[in-house]
C-alpha cells in the first residue's frame, strides 16, 4: 500500500526579505529557473478526474502499468503530501536539435529523451523552487517535489494551474508553447491564490487523431495505452503485438506523432528550449545495425544520464530489430540473422525473426531458429516468418 512520504522543509536564507506578493516572486523565480509555465492549483481532491482515471483503468486502457491502478490516490496532492494547501505547476520545454547525417537506416527517439534526464533536470530545479518559496513568504516552506514517477495527476494539476488545457490529444497544450515540453509540480505547504484556468482550445481539429498510426485513440481524450507507440517500446516488457509492428516504422523509443501534426506546434519562430534538455548528438536518431548489437557497456553509456535508461537493453535490440524490419534495407539482413542466432534474449531473437520475414530475407537462419531455437516463441516467430520469404527453386 502506497504510503505518504516526507516532505522537506526549506529554511528562508539569511537576508532574504519577504515578498509583498509571494506567488508573484514565485512565479518570477521560477521563471528565472527556466520554466515557460507556472501556475498555482488549491491541493485538493479532483472528483472529476478521479472518475475519468476510473474509467480508463476498468476498460484496461492502462495495459500492464499497474502502477497506475494501486500506487496511492492520484488525484488528490493530499495522498501524496497531507499537509499540502498548493500546487505549484512548472512546464520546461525541450527540443530537437540538428541531425546528424547517417549512412545507415536509423531509429528515431521522442524528442524529450534526446537531453538529459528531465527527471534529474527538473527535480533540481524544483528543490531551488521550494528555496525561493521559502524566501517568498518569509517562513520555513515544507514542499514535495514531483516529477513523473510520483502519484499524482501532473496534467490534471497543470491544467488546473492555468499552464494550458488538456488536449485531445491527452497531452497539456499551452497556447503559445504548444506541447513540447514537459511537466513538473512542487506540493507546498503554503496557501497561494489559484491561477485562472486555460479555456480548451482544439474546437473541431482531429489532425492527433487521425494521424495516429496505430489508432491509439478510442475517443478524443482517450488514449488505448496498449496501442500507443510510445507505451509499445518503453513500457511494454514483452514482444510488441504482431499486428501493431508494421505500423512503429523505425521508432525505438517513443512517438511524436500526435505533437507534430498538431497546428499548436506549427509555429515560424523558435520556440524556447531548456538548455538542459537541448539535444545531445549521442541521442539523436541512433544507428539501428549498432543499436540491434548494442553491447552491455554501450547500452549504459548510451543510457547513462537520459530518460532512455527506462528501458532494458532487450527492449531497445527488440526495437531495433522491428524498425530494421521496417525499414526495407537489405544490408539488415546479416546483422538481424546473426541477432536471430546468437542473442542472449529469446525477446530480441523473436522479433529479429519477425524483421527478416518483413524483409523477405533470410531464409536459412529462419529455417533453423525454427527447427532448434530452445523457445517456443522464437520458434513460432521463425515460423510464421518462413511464410513471409521465398523458398529457392528446387534444383
Amino acid at each position: 500500500m502506497f504510503q505518504p512520504s516526507t516532505a522537506p522543509s526549506f529554511d528562508p536564507r539569511s537576508g532574504a526579505e519577504k515578498a509583498d506578493d509571494p506567488a508573484a516572486a514565485i512565479g518570477s523565480a521560477a521563471r528565472s529557473l527556466g520554466f515557460a509555465r507556472v501556475g498555482f492549483a488549491r491541493a485538493e481532491r479532483w472528483n472529476d478526474a478521479a472518475e475519468r482515471l476510473e474509467a480508463w483503468l476498468a476498460h484496461g486502457h492502462h495495459g500492464g502499468m499497474q502502477y497506475l491502478a494501486t500506487q496511492g490516490d492520484r488525484a488528490d496532492p493530499r495522498a501524496l503530501f497531507p499537509d499540502a494547501q498548493t500546487v505549484i505547476a512548472v512546464a520546461l520545454p525541450h527540443g530537437a536539435g540538428a541531425v546528424p547525417l547517417r549512412t545507415g537506416p536509423t531509429g528515431r527517439i521522442a524528442r524529450y529523451a534526446r537531453g538529459a534526464d528531465y527527471h534529474d533536470v527538473i527535480r533540481d530545479k524544483l528543490r531551488q523552487l521550494a528555496q525561493h518559496a521559502a524566501d517568498a513568504v518569509g517562513r520555513p516552506v515544507r514542499a514535495r517535489v514531483c516529477v513523473d514517477t510520483a502519484p499524482l495527476l501532473e496534467r490534471e494539476a497543470a491544467a488546473r494551474a492555468g499552464l494550458g488545457f488538456i488536449a485531445k490529444s491527452t497531452l497539456l497544450l499551452a497556447p503559445g508553447l504548444g506541447t513540447y515540453f514537459l511537466l513538473g509540480a512542487l506540493l507546498v505547504d503554503v496557501e497561494l491564490p489559484s491561477s485562472a484556468p486555460v479555456a480548451p482550445g482544439c474546437g473541431s481539429c482531429r489532425a492527433c487523431l487521425d494521424a495516429c498510426p496505430t489508432n491509439a485513440f478510442v475517443n478524443a481524450h482517450v488514449l488505448d495505452a496498449r496501442r500507443c507507440i510510445s507505451y509499445l517500446t518503453i513500457e511494454q516488457p514483452g514482444a510488441i503485438p504482431r499486428e501493431l509492428r508494421s505500423a512503429i516504422g523505425t521508432r525505438v523509443f517513443g512517438c511524436d506523432v500526435c505533437q507534430e501534426v498538431c497546428p499548436h506546434n506549427q509555429s515560424p519562430t523558435p520556440r524556447p528550449v531548456a538548455p538542459e534538455l537541448a539535444a545531445s548528438p549521442e541521442r539523436q536518431d541512433l544507428d539501428l545495425v549498432a543499436l540491434l548489437e548494442l553491447s552491455s557497456s554501450a547500452y549504459r553509456r548510451l543510457v547513462a544520464g537520459s530518460a532512455l535508461r527506462r528501458v532494458h537493453r532487450a527492449q531497445l535490440q527488440r526495437n531495433a530489430a522491428v524498425a530494421l524490419g521496417n525499414a526495407g534495407d537489405p544490408r539488415a539482413t546479416e546483422p538481424l540473422a546473426r541477432a536471430l542466432e546468437s542473442s542472449r534474449y529469446p525477446l530480441v531473437r523473436a522479433h529479429a525473426a519477425w524483421a527478416l520475414g518483413a524483409l523477405g530475407s533470410g531464409r536459412e537462419a529462419l529455417e533453423r531458429a525454427a527447427e532448434s531455437d530452445p523457445d517456443p516463441s522464437v520458434r513460432e516467430e521463425a515460423k510464421s516468418a518462413l511464410g513471409l520469404t521465398e523458398a529457392p527453386p528446387p534444383l
